[in-house]
């Protein structure tokens, strides 16, 4: 494992107020949580992060994200999903099952409810 010390500063256009970091839905929290928590750990350093998360944005923009902001955590949630995969903290195949258990149970779930991983294994929809 690594052992970089964790600085928030050094992330490229973390989106922020006076008060620190800023999210717009809940699930950006526990990406940007995730992520800090896992280079505490030693799992990566800040610049692989800052690479790849580069990298992401970058492919984004050639894509034709018009790089507005709103876009941010999702590549931050690519970005971990890179530096797990290749850090050999979760496997390819793992995180195929696990996304499409996610989208099952996202399926499964009323419009306008919490989605929670037990829908997954609830009888779908109709």
């Amino acid at each position: 494992m690594k052992d970089t010390p964790v600085s928030i500063d050094d992330l490229p256009a973390l989106p922020r107020d006076k008060d620190g970091p800023v999210f717009s839905q809940p699930w950006e929290a526990k990406a940007f949580a995730l992520a800090v928590r896992l280079s505490e750990a030693g799992c990566f350093t800040w610049p692989e992060w800052v690479k790849i998360f580069s990298q992401e944005i970058k492919a984004a923009q050639q894509r034709g994200d018009p790089d507005l902001g709103d876009t941010y955590y999702q590549h931050w949630l690519n970005t971990l999903e890179r530096i797990c995969a290749a850090n050999g903290l979760v496997g390819n195949e793992d995180m195929r099952r696990r996304k499409a258990t996610w989208r099952r149970a996202y399926l499964n779930t009323p419009h306008g409810q919490p989605i929670e991983l037990a829908a997954a294994f609830k009888p779908e929809r109709r």
